[in-house]
């Protein structure tokens, strides 16, 4: 989840206004089994974190995967 999450943070944090930014910290703060989950679609993502930030990250999964191999 590091590298998805800092390669996201690389290309996107610039452009965030201040309530994205709390919104990407709190899915920092999650564990990383539950977000890969979300992400992956593997489970469906609680509303309280279905946010614009974590539909940009799923997107971004999308575009440039790297997590394959993991779970």
């Amino acid at each position: 989840m590091d590298l998805l999450m800092g390669r996201f943070a690389d290309a996107e944090i610039d452009g965030f206004s201040d309530d994205e930014f709390r919104a990407f910290e709190a899915l920092i703060e999650l564990p990383d089994r539950e977000l890969f989950a979300w992400i992956a679609e593997r489970e469906p993502t609680p509303a309280e974190h279905d946010s614009q930030v974590f539909r940009r990250l799923k997107a971004f999964h999308r575009a440039f995967p790297t997590t394959e191999h993991i779970g």
